[in-house]
């Protein structure tokens, strides 16, 4: 098993490079096009990938990285049945460019197709949370203050659910419906499960169209929080699938 204990603050610490680079450009104009998919991609998604790239070159030089925009671009690395990083450089690209604040950096590592660390950086809060298997997990606000989080029991009144601002769709709305949900929030990127992970909400689900490196790290920190993914069917939320697609999950706290 990769170290741990050496990896979590170097990660942390890169998460905060990458976020400084977003900023950058997040302060000027933006220059946006459209990829394969359709979807946005912008020079602070490139830029802040390259300096991730470059960094786990040299903190783990044997352990592949499957990132977006590279994958974007044609380039996919070999995987065995080893560790691999999955790198979403710049989560949440509508919202950059809406200038609302609700965007991530999110690395993570899998091992046994499950996250076994995860950093989520929110450059335009100053935030961040992290956590990794048998560390638990924290979170650091915007004076820079860590403190240890766990997700919350659900409350007696009726749960916090917490939706995607920008794909709620019909089903997810069913789903919330019927679910005994007392009060519905909406955030943007990874916000969603660090905000379950914090107890500031009990459930996420999400059955709008994923990619595994969209939701790794925040499920590595909602898991080191005590709380869990699966399925909609309750199965356990795997990676390392054939083209990186997620199906349906739900994210829930305690």
């Amino acid at each position: 098993m990769p170290d741990l204990d050496r990896l979590l603050p170097e990660i942390v610490a890169l998460a905060d490079r990458a976020g400084a680079v977003i900023l950058e450009h997040y302060h000027g104009d933006v220059a946006v096009r459209a990829k394969a998919d359709a979807s946005p991609v912008t020079a602070a998604d490139e830029a802040a990938e390259a300096v991730i790239l470059a960094r786990l070159a040299e903190l783990t030089p044997e352990i592949p990285v499957v990132a977006e925009e590279t994958v974007a671009s044609g380039r996919v690395p070999e995987l065995d049945e080893g560790p691999f990083w999955l790198v979403d450089p710049l989560d949440g690209t509508k919202e950059f460019l809406s200038r609302n604040g609700e965007f991530t950096v999110n690395i993570a590592l899998i091992e046994g197709r499950l996250p076994i660390l995860g950093v989520v950086q929110a450059p335009a809060r100053a935030r961040a949370w992290w956590g990794a298997r048998g560390r638990g997990a924290s979170a650091r606000d915007a004076g820079g203050n860590a403190r240890t989080i766990a997700v919350r029991k659900a409350p007696a009144g009726g749960i916090v659910a917490i939706a995607s601002r920008s794909h709620r769709d019909a089903e997810t709305q069913a789903f919330l419906d019927q679910a005994g949900v007392a009060e519905c929030i909406s955030a943007g990127s990874s916000l969603k499960f660090c905000l379950v992970a914090e107890g500031k909400a009990d459930l996420y689900p999400r059955f709008g169209r994923t990619m595994e490196w969209d939701v790794a790290a925040g499920h590595a920190v909602l898991a080191a929080a005590g709380g869990r993914v699966t399925t909609r069917d309750g199965a356990p939320f795997l990676y390392r699938k054939p083209g990186f697609g997620n199906p349906p999950f739900i994210a829930r706290g305690a």
